[in-house]
């Protein structure tokens, strides 16, 4: 048996319900909560861009739209590593309080049930602070620069939280996706928790040295 498949069983899965149907039940509740987060964050790239593309400048739009979702890619891993797997033990103040009860069980929980619909994809609510925020921020710029970055990172987090959806709830014989799921999987197992943060790219994993065992990478390699 593969390593990548020694990966518990949700603790919520009952005997009295297969695993399928439990399965089935458990990606519509993640879709509902994509949804909202996905026509939010499309929307507002949409318009950035259309905005961009009036302006005499598109293809500029374009390199830092592009910019953006390369960003992404390395906000995603740099979150995932050091925030989705941090600890944050309990303390005194508000900070240390704010942040072991809202970060420490943000992710764990989907490792320790990593089927369970509540835990499989954000929220809109998770980063919309940032985002009220970052935008602001944003047009003190040119539309066709600044905006048009952060436009790129949050349609690239709304198509990042629906590939990590499809990781655990697609059987898509497309080799390259069966490849990245049998990675992000392994990530999931007790030998690959600590590495393996990249869920778009390996390429930061290499970068920071958190790739898995070249034995291991073989093997996933395989179709």
């Amino acid at each position: 048996m593969p390593e990548y498949a020694l990966i518990p069983l949700p603790l919520q899965r009952t005997a009295e319900v297969p695993f399928q149907t439990y399965k089935r039940r458990q990606a519509a509740l993640a879709r509902r909560r994509l949804y909202p987060l996905s026509a939010f964050y499309t929307l507002y790239a949409m318009l950035v861009l259309a905005i961009a593309f009036s302006t005499k400048y598109p293809w500029i739009a374009v390199a830092f739209f592009s910019a953006g979702c390369a960003t992404w890619t390395l906000v995603e891993y740099l979150f995932h590593r050091y925030v989705l797997h941090g600890r944050f033990p309990p303390g005194k103040g508000l900070i240390r309080k704010f942040l072991h009860e809202r970060l420490d069980p943000l992710h764990w929980d989907h490792h320790a049930r990593p089927f369970d619909g509540s835990h499989i994809s954000g929220g809109l609510k998770d980063i919309l602070p940032l985002f009220f925020v970052a935008a602001p921020v944003s047009f003190l710029f040119p539309v066709y620069t600044a905006p048009a970055v952060l436009a790129g990172a949050v349609q690239s987090y709304a198509c990042e939280e629906w590939l990590h959806y499809a990781l655990h709830f697609s059987n898509s014989r497309f080799p390259l996706f069966r490849r990245m799921k049998k990675y992000h999987l392994y990530h999931h197992s007790p030998r690959g928790i600590d590495k393996g943060y990249g869920i778009t790219t390996r390429f930061w994993d290499g970068v920071f040295d958190t790739r898995f065992p070249e034995a291991v990478r073989r093997s996933l390699s395989k179709n």
